[in-house]
């Protein structure tokens, strides 16, 4: 029997990893540092919930923080 490889898991990281003290969310995808950290272990359906979240809360951080 074959051993297939892990499948890649999907990832909102840009390689921008900064946490604005505001809101407590990564400048570059959205995420808290406590989503970002335990990643790798949540459910296909939790990253999806989070991923589907993740554009409302770049309202959260301001635009100058963002380069807007």
């Amino acid at each position: 029997m074959a051993v297939q490889p892990p499948r890649p898991i999907a990832t909102p990281c840009i390689l921008v990893c900064a946490i604005d003290d505001e809101s407590g969310l990564c400048l570059g995808c959205f995420r808290t540092i406590g989503e970002i950290a335990g990643w790798g272990a949540l459910p296909d359906s939790e990253r999806a919930r989070i991923m589907a979240e993740l554009v409302s809360r770049e309202a959260l951080i301001s635009p100058e923080k963002l380069g807007k």
